[in-house]
C-alpha cells in the first residue's frame, strides 16, 4: 500500500463547504461532468484542489491506468480466482475474442427472445424469474425502472428461499401461460434450485404435461443446467468472467429484454458503452467514477464516515439503493488486498438509502442533526412521464435539490433543538431523462466507480468469498455434520425451532 499518499489526504486540513465555495469560483465547473445524458455534481462534497491532487498522486502509485487497461483488455484482474472480467466484454470492450463470444450468445438470446415473441411457447403473458443476488437484483432493476408505462409481459422476481416469497412471487399467474428462467451462474445455488423445484412442482399440479418444457436456464454452467433437466436448445450461456453483481448485460437481462423489447436491451448496452468510453479515456479530473470514487475515499479514509446514502428522487429507481448495496458492498467489503496481505484500513462503506420524498420523512432527522456524518447521494431526473400534473415532478425535483442545499448551508439557532449545524456533504446525479440508455450509462458507472474505489484500496472487486462461510454452515446444519462445530446459542435456536 502507498503510504505517502493515504498519509497526505488523512492529514489534510478539510475545509468547510462554505469555505470551499468562497475560496473556488471554478469549483463548480470543476466538480461537474456531463456524460451520456447524466450530470454529476461534486461540488457539495469536501474535495478540493489539493485533495484531488493528492488523489491523483494515489492513482499513479496504484498503477490506476494500468488496472483500468487491464479490465478493458481482457486480462487477469480477478487474481484470487485468476480470471479477467469479462462484463465490459457484453458491451463490446475486452479482448477481441471475448467480444466475439459475447455478441454471439447474444444473438442466441435474441433468437430465443424472438422465439418467443412469435408463439414458440404457445402464450405467453409472463415471465417467473428465479435467481438470487444480482442475477435477480439487476433485471428486477431495468424492468422496474423502464416498465411501467407498457411492459410487454407480467414478469415476477423470486429469490427468496421463504415460501411466502414463492407464493407472492407466483399469485395471480397462469402457469400455463407462464415461462420460468432460471438465472444461476453456476446452477447449484441452493436457494435458486429450491425455487426451481417448487416452479416445476407448481407448473405440474396445474396439469402442465411437460413441465420442464416451460424452463429457460442462464447460465455459465451449461452441462448443470442440462443435468437439471433443461433441454439444451433453452440454456442461454454467459461467460465464467461474468459476476453476478455485473451479469444484466448477459443473457440473464433475457427476462428483462421480454419485457422491455429487444431494442430496449440493446439502447442499454449502448448506454453503458458510452459509460466505458468516457470511464477508459478521460483524464482524471473529469473522469466521473474515478471523482466519485475520490469523495468515498475521502469520507471514509480522512473523515470516517462508515456510511454512504443514496437516495432515488424518482420513483422508477426505487430499486437502484438495494442493488447498489450488493454491487458495492459484495464488491469492496474486504479486509485482504488483491495479493493476500492484511488491507491495514477501511474499505467499503456501508451502502443505504431509500427514496424521496418519502425518506425525508424517516430518515433525514438523523442526517440534518444526527451526530454521525453521512455523505448523500441525490439521483433525480430532469423529465417525467408520468400521467400527472407537471407540478408534482417540480415539487418532487426542488425537493431533492432543497435537501443538498440544507444539509450543506444549516441553519443557526439559539435552541439547540432547531439548530442545523450544516457542512454535511452531498453529490447530486441528475439524468436527463430516464430511458433503456441512460440507465445503462447510470448503473456501468456505478460499476466503474467501485472498481476505481477496489485499484485505490488495492483489493479485489471481483470475488466474494465472504457469502460462502454462513452457506457452507447452512449446508453442514441440514446434513447433520455441524453439532461439534457450534456454539451453545446456535444450537439451543436449532433446537427451539425443530429443525
Amino acid at each position: 500500500m502507498a503510504k505517502g499518499p493515504w498519509s497526505a489526504i488523512e492529514t489534510h486540513a478539510v475545509q468547510g463547504l462554505a469555505a470551499l465555495f468562497a475560496a473556488e469560483p471554478d469549483r463548480l465547473s470543476r466538480l461537474t461532468v456531463e456524460v451520456a445524458g447524466l450530470y454529476f455534481d461534486w461540488s457539495k462534497t469536501h474535495l478540493d484542489a489539493a485533495l484531488l491532487g493528492h488523489f491523483e498522486t494515489l492513482a499513479e502509485a496504484m498503477k490506476f491506468d494500468a488496472a483500468r487497461e487491464a479490465l478493458f483488455a481482457g486480462a487477469v484482474v480477478n487474481p484470487s480466482e485468476n480470471r479477467a472480467a469479462t462484463h465490459v466484454a457484453e458491451r463490446g470492450s475486452g479482448a477481441p475474442d471475448a467480444v466475439a463470444l459475447a455478441s454471439a450468445r447474444r444473438q442466441c438470446t435474441r433468437a430465443l427472445v424472438d422465439a418467443i415473441e412469435a408463439g414458440a411457447f404457445d402464450d405467453v403473458t409472463a415471465i417467473l424469474h428465479i435467481g438470487i443476488g444480482g442475477s435477480v437484483l439487476g433485471p428486477a432493476l431495468l424492468v422496474d425502472a423502464l416498465g411501467r408505462n407498457g411492459a410487454r409481459l407480467e414478469v415476477r422476481f423470486l429469490s427468496n428461499i421463504d415460501g411466502e416469497a414463492f407464493d407472492a412471487a407466483v399469485n395471480g399467474l397462469d402457469p400455463a401461460s407462464t415461462l420460468v428462467v432460471v438465472a444461476s451462474k453456476t446452477f447449484t445455488t441452493g436457494e435458486t434450485l429450491a425455487n426451481m423445484a417448487a416452479a416445476l412442482e407448481w407448473l405440474a399440479e396445474a396439469g402442465g404435461a411437460d413441465p420442464h418444457g416451460r424452463l429457460i436456464a442462464v447460465t455459465a454452467t451449461p452441462e448443470a443446467a442440462v443435468a437439471a433437466g433443461i433441454d439444451e436448445t433453452r440454456v442461454l450461456l454467459f461467460d465464467d468472467g461474468v459476476g453476478g453483481r455485473y451479469s444484466l448485460w448477459s443473457a440473464v437481462g433475457v427476462s428483462a429484454a421480454l419485457a422491455l423489447g429487444w431494442d430496449a436491451f440493446e439502447e442499454l448496452l449502448e448506454g453503458a458503452a458510452e459509460m466505458d468510453r468516457h470511464f477508459r479515456f478521460s483524464e482524471a479530473g473529469a473522469n466521473a467514477p474515478l471523482l466519485a470514487a475520490c469523495a468515498d475515499q475521502l469520507y471514509v479514509q480522512a473523515l470516517g464516515c462508515q456510511t454512504r446514502a443514496v437516495f432515488a428522487y424518482d420513483e422508477r429507481l426505487r430499486l437502484l439503493p438495494p442493488y447498489l448495496q450488493q454491487l458495492e458492498m459484495e464488491s469492496n467489503g474486504k479486509s485482504a488486498t488483491a495479493d493476500g496481505k492484511p488491507l491495514g484500513r477501511a474499505s467499503a462503506a456501508v451502502t443505504w438509502g431509500g427514496t424521496g420524498t418519502d425518506a425525508q420523512h424517516a430518515v433525514f432527522q438523523l442526517l440534518h442533526q444526527g451526530r454521525v456524518t453521512v455523505p448523500v447521494e441525490f439521483v433525480a431526473v430532469r423529465d417525467n412521464d408520468d400521467a400527472q400534473d407537471s407540478e408534482h415532478h417540480r415539487l418532487l425535483l426542488l425537493n431533492a435539490f432543497a435537501q443538498g442545499a440544507a444539509l450543506m448551508q444549516g441553519r443557526a439557532s439559539d435552541d439547540a433543538q432547531r439548530n442545523y449545524p450544516g457542512n454535511r456533504p452531498s453529490a447530486t446525479i441528475l439524468i436527463e431523462r430516464l430511458d433503456a440508455r441512460s440507465l445503462g450509462a447510470l448503473i456501468a458507472f456505478y460499476e466503474h466507480r467501485t472498481f476505481a474505489n477496489a485499484v485505490l484500496l488495492g483489493i479485489n472487486p471481483f470475488d466474494q468469498f465472504g457469502v460462502e462461510l454462513g452457506k457452507d454452515i447452512a449446508r453442514a446444519i441440514g446434513e447433520g455434520e455441524a453439532q461439534g462445530l457450534l456454539d451453545a446459542s446456535t444450537r439451543a435456536l436449532i433446537k427451539r425451532a425443530g429443525i
